[in-house]
Formats: C-alpha cells, structure tokens, sequence
C-alpha cells in the first residue's frame, strides 16, 4: 500500500506507491505520461517498465485508479551511497496540485532511508514550475558541464 499525501491548495488527496508488478495500467499510463516530459523520447516498453520497477523504485502517484505522475529513484554507490531521480513527470491535467511534491517527498524520504547522502537531479531550464518545486525542496543548481553520449541499444 503507498503513502497518502494531502497537498495543494484544494486539500488534493494523492496516494504515491512503489510498483511492484507492471500490469496495462501501468503501461498505458507511462505511455501517457513520458512523452509529456520529452516528446521526442518514446513510450517505455512493459519490458522496459519491468526491468525498471526490479532494479529501482518507480514511484506512481494516483488518486484513486487515476495514475498522474511518476519518478524513479536510483539509489548507487560511487565512494558514498548516491541517489539520483529520473523521469518526473505530472500528468499536465493534474500540474499545481501538489502531485509532484508528493512523489519528491516520498522519494527523498525513501533515498534518505535507503542510506543516501546526496540526492540529484537534472532539469531543464523551461520546466519552470518543475524548477520552483526543486528549490523549494532544497535543491541547489550544481555549476557542471552534463555530458552525455548515446549508447544504443
């Protein structure tokens, strides 16, 4: 069972819970809700999500059978337990309503007791409200270069 949240302005009731078994609703909601964060990027797989909910924590936030937002936290070690959170992303309809605020809450609650030192993340500088939200939890903008190369598949 998740954690319940109360948040926002209309006292919005949100429910965040780990997945644990992907089944379609899962799927159809993720396939809703990823190309909201980057258009360009497509749907994850089942076997994607899968893969995903065994080897880190992918959190949903619903409200009842609803499913409007998500994240994963990735919990690693270089020379001290890190957390890094991916993929955050509310449901457009749902935006303001304190939805992503539970799902981060949750996730540095879980991070923090999971032995983490650090959490971090990376946003886009036109996610202004997502940007807002992170300073407001705490986060600091970390002066780096970010660098990336694809790989494939």
């Amino acid at each position: 069972m998740g954690r319940r949240f109360e948040s926002g302005l209309r006292l919005f009731p949100v429910v965040i819970e780990r997945v644990t078994d992907v089944d379609e609703r899962i799927v159809d909601a993720m396939a809703r809700l990823i190309p909201q964060l980057s258009p360009a990027r497509p749907a994850p797989t089942r076997e994607d999500l899968v893969d995903t909910a065994r080897e880190q924590t992918l959190l949903v936030a619903r409200d009842g059978d609803e499913i409007l937002g998500t994240l994963t936290l990735v919990l690693y070690r270089t020379m001290r337990l890190r957390a890094r959170i991916e993929d955050v992303v509310v449901d457009a309809g749902a935006r303001g309503r304190g939805v992503g605020e539970a799902l981060m809450r949750e996730a540095l609650r879980l991070a923090k007791e999971g032995g983490a030192v650090v959490a971090e993340l990376n946003s886009r500088p036109e996610r202004e409200a997502a940007n807002r939200l992170y300073r407001r939890l705490g986060f600091e903008v970390h002066q780096t270069n970010s660098y990336r190369i694809e790989l494939g598949r």
